[in-house]
C-alpha cells in the first residue's frame, strides 16, 4: 500500500459562486419599493403640513414665555397683563378653518374657549381676560403675582392643548 500523500503544492483553490446581486430580480419587488417610497414620501409631507399648521401656536408659546419672564418683572407686569388676552384672540383667530372669533366678547368668548380646550377651564376665564384687557391700572397692578402666573399658566396650557377641527 503505497499511497501518495497530497502536499500542500497540490492543492487548488475551489471555485467560488457568482456573486448574487441584492438589485430586485422581479417587477413586484419593484413594485413595493415603489410603494414604500411613495408612502414614505406622503407620510413626510403630513408631518411637514401639521407642522406648518401649528406654526401660529408655536409663535403663541414663544410669547408667553417672553410673557412669563416679563411677569417677574414689576417694570413689566402690567404690560405683560394687558397682551394676555389679546394674544389668546390672535391665537383663535389664526387657527386653521379661521373660526369667526373676532367679534366674540363675554359668555360667548368663554363658550368658544371651553369647546375648544381639551382641558377644563375656570367658568370666569373670560371675564378675567376681559378684565386684563380693560380694567384700570389701579386694579390690575392689585393683581397678586401669584394670579398672573396663573392665568398664564391658564392661557399657556390652553394654547398648548386647544383643538381645531380639521
Amino acid at each position: 500500500m503505497s499511497e501518495k500523500v497530497p502536499t500542500i503544492d497540490q492543492l487548488q483553490e475551489l471555485a467560488l459562486p457568482p456573486a448574487v446581486s441584492y438589485m430586485p430580480q422581479t417587477w413586484g419587488w419593484w413594485l413595493l419599493v415603489a410603494l414604500a417610497l411613495l408612502a414614505g414620501l406622503l407620510w413626510a409631507a403630513r408631518v411637514y403640513w401639521q407642522w406648518q399648521r401649528n406654526r401660529y401656536r408655536r409663535e403663541a408659546l414663544a410669547q408667553l414665555a417672553q410673557l412669563r419672564t416679563a411677569l417677574g418683572d414689576p417694570a413689566q407686569q402690567l404690560g405683560a397683563l394687558r397682551q394676555l388676552p389679546e394674544l389668546l384672540k390672535r391665537v383663535a383667530l389664526s387657527m386653521p378653518g379661521a373660526p369667526a372669533v373676532g367679534h366674540l366678547g363675554g359668555a360667548d368668548w368663554q363658550a368658544f374657549l371651553e369647546r375648544t380646550s381639551r382641558a377644563p377651564l375656570p367658568r370666569d376665564f373670560a371675564p378675567q381676560l376681559a378684565d386684563l384687557a380693560y380694567a384700570p391700572e389701579l386694579r390690575l397692578q392689585a393683581i397678586a403675582n401669584e394670579q398672573g402666573q396663573q392665568l398664564l399658566t391658564l392661557c399657556t396650557r390652553w394654547v398648548e392643548t386647544h383643538h381645531v377641527a380639521a
